[in-house]
């Protein structure tokens, strides 16, 4: 039987209360499709601040790395707030980013053809259901360049410095690549090389690591008429690769036409086939507990982790599946609508696993 090891990071909020039904569903693959999930628990975010005084324990690191995958439910609160900077839940999510390797982020943004009506767009525009994929590079760029102030003559300024290298270029649109070969086989690259020379070096590095794909369609855009394609044609994106400010941007706006954050599934992947996987949406202090939570970005994110980390594609394919036909005959509250009765975060993932078995 084939074994896998999968280090658990409920966090906060409604995270242990998601990351309960993801296991639900991950049992029920597991028995259907013969293969077994070993996991282990360790603390991440607020609830690592009040048991260890730290938002990410090196135990919750050293787990992690010995591990096949992980999942991260939420991390936050009300309750951290006040808190400096480095000690609030937060930083436990950089700091596991950072401390895991995690350079490729894959936020995908579909819709499922049941929910088509909650999102922003006309019907018209994105058909019966819709599936794009956005590669981010996630430890480059401005957001890790060359930062700082200075004043001259009296008058402060300050400075963020793009830069990427060949070999960071290289790596994330092997990623993207790649994932386009399991799905439709075209990839969009995105810069500003009509002005960033770190955007001209982005667009050479991947037109020349094409090559290597030959079975792969690569265009091109600029970042701004990407971003109005995608609200105006977005069935013409396959996978999206861009840098990390550019992919920051992209990323929500594409996710947004999903029409609930509830629904958003991401991972982070780091070399090799290790990855980190979440939902988008946050720790939502106010329902915790209350059995209102949407599982289903949850489930989705385990089902990512199938498909990449664990190479279990049929598993991965089955809970899509199974979450599609689960929203023709019920929702949690965020996404009520088209009188489908509402039901609670444990009955949401009763349904799916239900489907699952059936």
């Amino acid at each position: 039987m084939r074994k896998y090891s999968v280090t658990l990071l409920p966090g906060d909020g409604i995270g242990p209360e998601i990351l309960n039904e993801a296991i639900k569903v991950l049992d029920c693959v597991c028995n259907k499709f013969g293969f077994e999930i070993q996991y282990k628990t360790a603390l991440i975010g607020g609830a690592a601040i009040d048991e260890t005084g730290v938002p990410l324990p090196n135990e919750t690191v050293d787990a992690c790395k010995s591990s096949d995958a992980v999942l991260l439910a939420a991390v936050g609160g009300y309750k951290w707030d006040t808190l400096p900077g480095h000690l609030r839940p937060e930083a436990g999510l950089l700091g596991i980013r950072s401390a895991l390797g995690l350079y490729a982020n894959l936020r995908p943004a579909r819709i499922f053809a049941p929910l088509k009506n909650t999102s922003p767009l006309k019907s018209e525009i994105i058909g019966e259901s819709l599936d794009i994929m956005v590669v981010r590079e996630l430890t480059g760029g401005i957001y890790f360049g060359e930062r700082g102030r200075k004043e001259q003559d009296g008058v402060m300024s300050a400075y963020d410095t793009e830069c990427y290298s060949v070999p960071e270029i290289q790596r994330i649109a092997k990623v993207a690549f790649e994932i386009a070969q399991k799905r439709g086989g075209r990839v969009c690259s995105v810069d500003k090389a009509n002005v960033l020379e770190s955007s001209r070096l982005w667009r050479e590095t991947v037109i020349e690591l094409a090559e290597d794909y030959p079975d792969i369609e690569l265009s091109h855009l600029y970042v701004d008429n990407c971003a109005m394609q995608l609200v105006r044609n977005p069935k013409q994106f396959d996978v999206i690769v861009t840098s990390n400010i550019f992919g920051d941007i992209l990323s929500d706006e594409a996710s947004m036409i999903s029409g609930s954050i509830g629904m958003l599934a991401s991972a982070s992947l780091s070399e090799g086939s290790f990855g980190l996987y979440e939902p988008v949406h946050g720790s939502a202090p106010d329902i915790a507990g209350l059995g209102k939570a949407n599982p289903l970005a949850m489930i989705l994110s385990a089902a990512m982790m199938l498909k990449y980390s664990l190479n279990e594609q049929e598993a991965a394919d089955s809970i899509e599946s199974a979450v599609n036909a689960a929203l023709k005959v019920a929702r949690t509250p965020d996404i009520a609508g088209d009188d489908v009765p509402i039901v609670s975060t444990s009955q949401m993932g009763d349904i799916v696993c239900k489907i699952l078995q059936n």
